[in-house]
């Protein structure tokens, strides 16, 4: 009997017709291994995944072997992004074991959930013979399966240990850890190794930072030239905006074409901050186009964000958005066609499968003349209506918390970046305000949806679905991420409930997930039990929760003035600062927290009656260094830390500046404050 059809989750429900006798991740599970005297085999994946659905199709919807697994195993589908904590011990198994990982996961486990066999995507075949060979190993070599177990435990157990050497993260490490990634950088095609490529948007916050502290040209680069290879290579959705997961080759042509959240979050932070600090028209551009992809194509009213749009489309990758010559001459006419081939280097050849190519931008189209920049996005408009029409795919419709909060902060950025760099007289005014007022009112709903399905009775919840929250309790990351989109709720709106909340999320995250010597574990201390208990430090596709938690504290202590929170960040910090000294490009999220450390931060507050026009509140986010917070309001607003004592001067407005808890004379001045702030 399958049994996933009670599941919140997308991917879950994607198997419940399955003939698989599929159990959802739980006791009972376990124990009818156990009763069966069967080994248990876990398979984990997620709804966005390509070959999870080929490796589905091959053999989780055939009747045959469906038998086998159902006559020798007990099975159990999981779905990744709902439970992170069991996706991250048995990956750390498969890695352990294989020396590589990748979704979809196949393991083998005891019935007390002992991993002693772990792989990848097996083709039917493959798949068929491992099946019996493992039934019998279990019938026939049980105690060398067990063994085998222990090895595999004891091994995962080390690598997700806590507690170990630490370092205090100094400039000095960080300024190496800038000239590492520098070493590694493709001078050819931007961002860092080969194919596939991933958009390395954490180590571009980090080396953001890393410029505004230090004045690194090098470093401002980096990220100028990866910004802009990712943007215009296949990478970047160049109708709908929005970035695919990865680019299969090395130089971003050809995408593997889901689109997550948490990496167009990341990427409209990056980008959001390249505009401000350089004012660069294609930054501003894939900003924009970036926000109105979370609002238009994941946002879900009166929810959150979904987590991803799918790869395939009706079974086939890429089917909505690639294209042939004849079919761009078929939409917009002979001449527009060979312009539209030309600049999106659409070619009879093709860069995808059967002559089909994925568009890119091979012209420097964002600084051409008036006439060509308006011909091109009228191409874009009446291409995208075409491809509107087509199949589309489909949408995992689940929320996370973590990667909701991520967007929340990201969207807190765009909104405060945009109100003072547009100006009513810009070509594309219309649109920049259109994108905001939407972006504004996905990034509230989040929040809300957050604040109050989410959290329950004090604790936060991972997922939730169609006003549904789940099951799964919140991990490290979750607790990070919401609480540092709540502190950016808080500058946004001056509100003092969001930073109320911010403060709970961490008292909770310091109680329940504290280990030794600063160090946190992944799972609370009341969580379900595992073979081990995660406690990953490094940054891979999302933050860690350690990183994640430190740039909540980091955020928090700045808006309330509370030292104990900074101090536990700081000695956080120490316990991944030995990674960031050998692996640079695994921390960089712990690095830009770093930065923000190592500038302040920065604590501004700006007394006025005018928080969204008064030129002060402008200076102070236009000019803020790196990590800084900015609040504006009424002095001695409630529930606004930063403005208790802080008066208007002489009846003026005025602007307070501190530093690690150190402040400076206010001023009422522009220039004053620009110069307080270099």
């Amino acid at each position: 009997m399958n049994r996933l059809a009670e599941a919140t989750s997308p991917y879950l429900l994607q198997h419940a017709d399955n003939p698989v006798d599929w159990w959802p991740w739980c006791d009972e599970a376990f124990a009818e291994a156990k009763r069966r005297d069967v080994p248990v085999l876990i398979s984990v994946g997620y709804a966005a995944c390509h070959w999870c659905h080929v490796m589905a199709h091959e053999s989780f919807e055939n009747e045959a072997v469906a038998r086998l697994m159902n006559d020798d195993f007990v099975c159990v589908k999981v779905d990744r992004e709902e439970r992170p904590d069991v996706d991250a011990v048995y990956m750390t198994a498969t890695q352990a074991m294989t020396g590589q990982g990748g979704w979809p996961m196949t393991v083998f486990a005891t019935p007390d959930g002992t991993p002693f066999f772990c792989g990848t995507y097996f083709p039917r075949a493959n798949f068929i013979r491992l099946l019996g060979s493992v039934a019998t190993a279990w019938r026939d070599q049980r105690e060398a399966v067990l063994r085998q177990g222990t090895a595999v435990v004891e091994a995962i157990g080390g690598a997700q240990a806590v507690g170990g050497v630490t370092a205090p993260l100094t400039a000095e490490l960080l300024d190496a850890a800038a000239s590492r990634l520098a070493g590694e950088y493709d001078e050819t095609n931007g961002g860092f190794g080969g194919a596939p490529k991933f958009p390395p948007h954490m180590n571009l916050l980090f080396l953001l930072r890393h410029h505004q502290r230090t004045g690194s040209a090098r470093s401002l680069e980096i990220v100028r030239h990866t910004c802009e290879a990712m943007a215009r290579g296949g990478l970047n959705d160049q109708l709908a905006g929005g970035f695919a997961r990865y680019s299969v080759d090395g130089h971003w042509t050809v995408p593997h074409f889901e689109k997550m959240l948490y990496d167009n979050a990341l990427l409209l932070r990056v980008y959001t901050q390249l505009w401000r600090l350089t004012g660069d028209r294609l930054a501003r551009r894939v900003a924009r186009d970036t926000a109105r992809f979370l609002a238009d194509e994941l946002h879900r009213a009166g929810e959150g964000f979904a987590s991803a749009l799918d790869a395939d489309t009706e079974g086939v990758e890429g089917l909505t958005y690639v294209w042939t010559p004849d079919q761009l001459v078929e939409v917009l006419g002979e001449d527009d066609g060979r312009f539209a081939a030309d600049l999106f280097e659409v070619t009879a050849d093709g860069t995808f499968e059967h002559g089909t190519s994925v568009l890119r931008l091979a012209r420097d189209v964002d600084d051409a003349d008036p006439e060509v920049r308006a011909r091109w996005q009228d191409v874009v408009g009446r291409l995208l209506a075409a491809r509107d029409t087509r199949p589309q795919p489909a949408r995992d419709d689940k929320v996370v918390a973590a990667w909701n909060g991520l967007a929340i902060t990201a969207i807190a950025e765009f909104q405060q970046v945009a109100s003072l760099l547009v100006s009513p007289d810009d070509e594309d005014a219309n649109l920049m305000d259109g994108v905001l007022i939407v972006s504004d009112g996905a990034m509230r709903d989040a929040a809300e949806h957050l604040a109050t399905v989410h959290l329950v009775d004090g604790r936060l919840r991972r997922v939730s679905r169609d006003k549904v929250v789940g099951q799964p309790a919140g991990v490290l990351e979750d607790y990070g991420c919401v609480a540092e989109a709540f502190c950016a709720m808080h500058q946004l709106t001056g509100e003092g409930r969001w930073l109320t909340l911010a403060g709970e999320l961490l008292d909770v995250a310091l109680v329940r997930f504290a280990g030794p010597d600063g160090a946190f574990y992944d799972t609370a201390d009341d969580a379900e039990r595992l073979v081990t208990r995660p406690a990953d430090p490094t940054d891979n596709a999302t933050p860690s929760g350690r990183s994640a938690i430190v740039a909540a504290l980091v955020a928090y202590a700045a808006l309330t003035g509370e030292t104990r929170y900074r101090e536990a960040a700081e000695k956080t910090l120490t316990t991944v600062a030995p990674i960031v000294d050998r692996h640079a490009r695994f921390t960089g999220y712990a690095a830009t927290v770093g930065e923000a450390l190592l500038s302040g931060p920065y604590e501004i507050a700006v007394a006025t009656g005018d928080p969204e026009g008064d030129p002060l509140v402008a200076a102070a986010r236009r000019h803020a260094p790196p990590g800084a917070v900015v609040v504006a309001g009424a002095p001695d607003q409630p529930g606004v830390p930063l403005l208790a004592g802080r008066p208007f001067v002489d009846g003026k407005p005025a602007a307070y500046v501190c530093r690690g808890f150190v402040c400076q004379r206010p001023v009422t001045g522009v220039e004053e404050l620009i110069a307080q702030l270099g």
